[in-house]
């Protein structure tokens, strides 16, 4: 770069807060576009393309980060000279090749109908989110750690009448499911690295599928059964919607790339020429070219499609199995988006492959002129779909993609637009529910002169989670801007104990285990059967026959009276002899630790828990108790917790830390998906 151009860079403008500037990382090149919203639509100012120079990225993954870094730089340095601005916010989409999609659902019962408000939605579907992420974390086998990408609202019900939208309207049974993405957090850590080399900074983050339907697929359409399937190079990205809203996304690993690797193999060409040899099989025409060896070659488009067909019919076959798979059969009609959509007849053989209509098979672009338009630039192009898409997804978004927010003092990951909770930022940011809640310690449970006693572990320590210095709910909506402190839950210890410790709690000297004195230093396991005293023998008598007399005894008679008295060991020179010690009673009583056993007085405290009356003991250091101490005894397993906890105190949402007064009403319960849906 000369001297005289950097310094011109140099004087540009910086990049406006309405310059959305929307880069697709593709696997064979990328595409950059500057836009602005206008009039409800976005205006395309620029439009630049540069592929790699050799292949850096497979099956949508980013393998050689510094070589992908330095296409995105040629693109933005392309765009600044266009537009005479410095860039330095971007908006990008993520692929990849462990995009995972699950289902969640969930229910809010309210004790009388009211009317329904945002708050009772969001909480509602910040639930069913939570469950989808449940179900994926209770299937994930690897150690891989998942992030929240994006979630769509396929079905809300109240009182089982299903509705688009709830606000405004009266009931008291919420029901909602969802579709929720997820996608390895490599994925996204090597895309934001990237951003960082060229020296951008990611602005917004969306998910492929979502940025292309955006485009191709304005909401007006999607009460049609509609599915789109952007072919990259490397990945196919698969979404489907039906009465107006999105029902799923997914991706194949099957993409262009593998038509191109057959050409290669079958010509002897490198990857460039079998890519332009794509673009060129169309009609009677002769395609020329030179393979590595350096003959040059004319052969027929129908010759090289039939060379071609094997990994053709791979991919449409995958497509087809994929969209009957997402869509639960055929589609009224479908779309084919990406640069890999531009093979000659693949529309026909898509169509044949799914048995539907050819005419309801067609290239995206008709629609984009709903969503953007340009002077002088041709947007009806399918490659388009996915970069117009993040230009849409970033203009038209509620939330401003150019803006910040901010997590723990460094920028958050978001993947889309729109309205989002802390509870999906914090998913989107590789945390889960479980890091809100913490994890009580587990109880030790005794058995002691044939009663059970449970010392419990301690509590988890609370979650920190602040905006803008003030402690929130989960539940609260973010705005552009924010800044959000989050200290996760710190689980409880389990309760250990040795068998002097235990001792010293009961006031004794020793403690013995199937009449054997244990160690002091003896290291105690729920189970275990304890008594405080050595069990005295059991005498067993060995006497010669019986005399006739006892013999002639009825079995009516009463035996002596003598076992009423306490037995004494007697010499065994006598007949007598100790018999095996007995096994400790059943237990017949259960009862909590001698510290958490109810007690009275004015320090206790007396509360209703789930509408049952609850006594706690003074705490030793005379503190107060708080929300979270009464987590334990809710009764919920928050090891295996399938969807978010509801925290009131007087009918009012509750903090972890707020303090519980005599009298309190405190309800601590989970919402739990209907049984026999999803």
């Amino acid at each position: 770069m000369s001297v005289a151009l950097q310094q011109k860079e140099e004087e540009y403008p910086m990049q406006e807060k309405d310059l959305i500037y929307a880069l697709d990382i593709g696997t064979r090149s990328v595409i950059g576009m500057l836009g602005r919203q206008e009039n409800g639509r976005v205006h395309i100012l620029a439009v630049e393309k540069q592929p790699h120079e050799r292949r850096s990225m497979l099956d949508g993954q980013i393998e050689d980060i510094d070589q992908v870094a330095a296409t995105v730089t040629q693109i933005t340095r392309r765009l600044e000279a266009d537009v005479g601005r410095r860039l330095t916010q971007v908006c990008v989409a993520a692929a990849g090749r462990s995009l995972r999609t699950e289902h969640g659902s969930s229910r809010i019962e309210l004790s009388a109908p009211e009317v329904i408000g945002d708050e009772h939605v969001q909480r509602l579907t910040a639930e069913a989110v939570a469950n989808a992420a449940s179900v994926l974390e209770d299937g994930e086998e690897s150690a891989q750690r998942m992030l929240l990408v994006g979630y769509t609202a396929t079905q809300l019900r109240l009182d089982q009448y299903p509705l688009s939208k709830l606000q405004g309207h009266t009931g008291s049974l919420l029901e909602a499911e969802v579709v929720a993405t997820f996608l390895p957090s490599e994925v996204v850590d090597s895309l934001n690295a990237v951003v960082r080399r060229a020296g951008l900074e990611t602005a917004s983050l969306t998910l492929e599928p979502i940025a292309a339907l955006n485009a191709a697929i304005p909401p007006q359409l999607r009460l049609l059964n509609l599915v789109l399937v952007d072919i990259g190079a490397g990945t196919s990205d698969i979404a489907a919607c039906r009465d107006g809203s999105v029902v799923g996304y997914t991706m194949a690993t099957v993409a262009g790339d593998e038509i191109s690797e057959a050409l290669m193999r079958a010509y002897l060409i490198d990857y460039d020429t079998a890519e332009r040899i794509k673009t060129e099989l169309s009609g009677d025409t002769m395609v020329e070219f030179q393979d590595v060896v350096g003959f040059d070659q004319a052969v027929p488009a129908a010759e090289i499609l039939e060379k071609a067909d094997p990994a053709i019919s791979a991919l449409v076959g995958e497509i087809a199995r994929r969209v009957l798979e997402l869509n639960g059969g055929p589609p009224s009609a479908l779309f084919l988006a990406g640069g890999g959509s531009k093979l000659a007849g693949l529309c026909t053989r898509v169509a044949e492959a799914l048995e539907m209509d050819t005419r309801r098979v067609a290239l995206a672009g008709g629609h984009f002129k709903t969503t953007c338009f340009a002077d002088g630039i041709p947007l009806d192009d399918p490659e388009y779909a996915t970069p117009l898409g993040i230009a849409v997804s970033s203009c038209l978004g509620l939330i401003s993609d150019s803006s910040r927010v901010f997590l723990n003092d460094a920028p958050a990951r978001l993947f889309r637009s729109g309205q989002l909770t802390l509870l999906e930022l914090l998913m989107m940011n590789g945390y889960s529910y479980a890091n809100l809640i913490g994890r009580t310690g587990k109880s030790l449970s005794l058995y002691v002169d044939g009663k059970r006693i449970a010392y419990h572990g301690s509590p988890p320590t609370a979650a920190h989670l602040a905006v803008n210095g003030v402690e929130v709910q989960p539940s609260r909506i973010i705005y552009a801007g924010d800044n959000i402190e989050f200290v996760p839950a710190v689980d409880g210890e389990d309760r250990a104990m040795t068998a002097g410790e235990l001792a010293g709690l009961l006031s004794v000297e020793v403690l013995y285990s199937h009449g054997e004195p244990l160690p002091p230093d003896r290291a105690l396991r729920s189970g275990d059967r304890l008594t405080t005293s050595p069990p005295a023998p059991r005498m067993v008598s060995r006497r010669p026959a019986l005399s006739g007399e006892e013999e002639n005894r009825t079995p009516m008679e009463p035996a002596a009276p003598a076992a009423a008295e306490p037995m004494v060991a007697e010499p065994v020179s006598a007949g007598l002899v100790p018999e095996k010690p007995a096994e400790p009673a059943e237990p017949v009583e259960e009862t909590e630790t001698p510290q958490a056993a109810p007690l009275s007085g004015p320090q206790s405290l007396c509360l209703r828990l789930n509408g049952r009356e609850l006594i706690l003991p003074p705490k030793q250091d005379g503190a107060p108790y708080y929300l979270m101490d009464l987590l334990e005894h809710s009764g919920l397993d928050f090891d295996h917790l399938s969807g978010p906890v509801s925290l009131l105190v007087n009918g009012v949402e509750g903090l972890f830390q707020q303090v519980i007064a005599p009298g309190d009403e405190v309800e601590i319960t989970q919402a739990s998906p209907k049984e026999g849906e999803l």
